[in-house]
């Protein structure tokens, strides 16, 4: 049977912002030519450089929006090196046929370890001690200084990261709660608040992991940080736009709150070359980081395996397991076989003509699979002979397609 998949060194990846060495060695090992790029790019950039890319690699700067789609015809998959896909407007690729992959677990627990070292720090007042001594100041004191054990640790959004932090925060000895808008299992003795309010007023610490939705906007605003306790502590280590940061800074200033630890901001530099401001600089007992909750070496390699062994799959056999944006099948590799891939528009009627034209041609099917997710369908046909070239016009031509593929 005669081999009629893309050819493997036609399939160029692009990878940006400094993703690690381990994927492109991973993509170069498949076969695809690999080019890339330390920073992010701008939406021009990118069309630029999308011109005959098949495949995309990016982390959280670099925007992916409907008129890069609109221009980018030769793209078939990408690849967030990271939890978040809300920089990837995740709907134009699936409406364009662009298959999204991300590492929702890769560095979970990176990202709790810098939670778990910035509650100790801020609760000890470390940060503002050690400014002191590197401005010559010896200020021994137990003032403002306490133990993490026995106090209170509010986490907001009880996913991946923030069950992963109530287990670690609980062998420190902290009594732990969390509030999150979806029902969760508790792990330990995490104990579930009712409203987030509830949380604010119980929490010592208030540490948050919540996702890209845009109703996360502003979530903690003025009002909400006027329901925590006097004194207390908040960490911010999902999104950005998550906090309202002039009410934190009047906050801190206040002393309503006495310490905070941001890793993500509302606008972030492109690149490590271009400079960052902040309301927060020069705060006392202010932890800033830049963006960096999951740079770990043992986070950027596991991330750099798991996306690009999802891509290949996808490329390879058509399973969109993991995919972000299309429906989920997960199918073994066809033997003496033909495996045929056509995205189309969630419509009605679209698998019944696959299979009329396939039936006109005395096409056997040995095997078909159809899932849908919201605006679009995904069907797998393997089908078992040799076929006329002209089946393969008629079939790309079916009314409501988007992408049609043939694998082998």
């Amino acid at each position: 049977m005669i081999n009629t998949s893309f050819p493997k060194n036609k399939i160029k990846t692009l990878l940006l912002e400094n993703i690690h060495s381990s994927a492109s060695s991973k993509f170069k090992d498949e076969g695809y030519p690999v080019k890339s790029i330390a920073g992010s790019l701008s939406e021009a950039e990118i069309i630029t450089n999308l011109k005959d890319v098949r495949i995309l690699g990016l982390r959280s700067r670099t925007k992916i929006t409907r008129r890069v789609l609109q221009e980018s015809k030769k793209l078939w998959a990408i690849g967030a090196f990271c939890i978040g896909t809300n920089q990837i407007d995740l709907k134009a690729c699936a409406d364009h046929g662009v298959a999204v992959f991300n590492a929702p677990y890769s560095n979970t627990r990176s990202v709790v370890e810098l939670a778990m070292a910035e509650i100790i720090l801020l609760v000890r007042n470390i940060w503002s001690k050690n400014q002191d001594m590197h401005r010559g100041i010896w200020n021994k004191s137990a003032s403002y200084n306490h133990e993490i054990r026995g106090k209170s640790l509010g986490i907001v959004g009880y996913g991946n990261i923030g069950s992963q932090l109530s287990i670690l925060a609980e062998a420190f000895g902290m009594s732990v709660y969390y509030f999150d808008i979806v029902e969760k299992l508790s792990l330990g003795n995490t104990r579930k608040c009712s409203t987030l309010k509830e949380l604010l007023e119980k929490s010592d610490v208030v540490s948050i992991h919540v996702d890209g939705e845009q109703s996360n906007h502003n979530l903690i605003g003025e009002k909400e940080i006027g329901w925590m306790k006097q004194g207390s502590r908040i960490l911010n280590l999902s999104r950005g736009f998550v906090l309202d940061i002039p009410a934190v800074v009047k906050a801190l200033k206040s002393g309503k709150i006495t310490g905070a630890a941001i890793d993500v901001y509302p606008e972030e530099p492109s690149s490590n070359s271009d400079p960052f401001q902040s309301e927060l600089q020069n705060l006392p007992n202010v932890i800033l980081t830049p963006h960096i909750g999951g740079s770990t070496e043992e986070a950027q390699m596991n991330i750099a395996k798991f996306v690009p062994q999802n891509i290949i799959q996808y490329m390879n056999t058509g399973n969109s397991f993991m995919s972000v944006n299309f429906p989920q099948i997960n199918l073994s590799p066809a033997e003496n076989a033909h495996r045929l891939i056509h995205v189309h528009q969630n419509e009605p009627g679209v698998l019944a003509e696959i299979n009329r034209i396939m039936g006109e041609n005395n096409l056997n099917i040995v095997g078909q699979y159809l899932k849908t997710k919201d605006n679009i369908g995904y069907v797998i046909t393997d089908i078992s002979k040799k076929y006329n070239r002209s089946v393969i016009t008629e079939l790309a031509g079916v009314k409501h397609s988007i992408r049609f593929r043939i694998l082998y």
